[in-house]
């Protein structure tokens, strides 16, 4: 469906037009995502630095900086986060021994248990964008790396 039937609204110009239709599919494509991880007692950012720590295992421990330099919200607090997953058993966490202001992070075995019980999300999302074909994807994400280019 167009945007403006969707929404049933008017847009001073494409760029405009752009702009709100990628927010708002945005929005409508991460509502059952963060769903389904609230079912398992999970935010975005919490689910993420799960996802960091499990893909970094072979270098852990991992520095709070590493963490933040690959979540996918640069804003997010990371030491509060990892402390509510330390809080759950879902990572460790303890003092650098050469700096005690840095924190070394690493994964439990709960965590990956719960990841791997929530590996089904990663073929939910694959779904997500299933109506397009393999190019348009391609398409897609050169157009999106093109918008960042200009915003940073």
């Amino acid at each position: 469906m167009r945007i403006e039937d969707e929404l049933k609204g008017r847009f001073r110009n494409e760029y405009h037009k752009g702009l709100i239709n990628l927010n708002y599919t945005v929005k409508q494509l991460t509502y059952g995502f963060r769903q389904f991880l609230k079912k398992h007692g999970l935010t975005e950012p919490q689910y993420n630095i799960l996802k960091i720590l499990r893909g970094f295992r072979s270098e852990a421990p991992l520095s709070i900086g590493f963490i933040k330099e690959r979540m996918l919200d640069k804003n997010s607090d990371v030491s509060r986060i990892v402390d509510k997953l330390y809080m759950n058993g879902l990572v460790n966490r303890r003092e650098n021994p050469t700096d005690r202001r840095q924190k070394e992070v690493d994964i439990t075995e709960s965590g990956l248990a719960l990841l791997e019980k929530m590996d089904d999300c990663e073929k939910m999302i694959d779904t997500l964008l299933s109506n397009l074909a393999p190019e348009e994807v391609q398409e897609l994400n050169r157009l999106l790396d093109k918008i960042r280019e200009k915003a940073d």
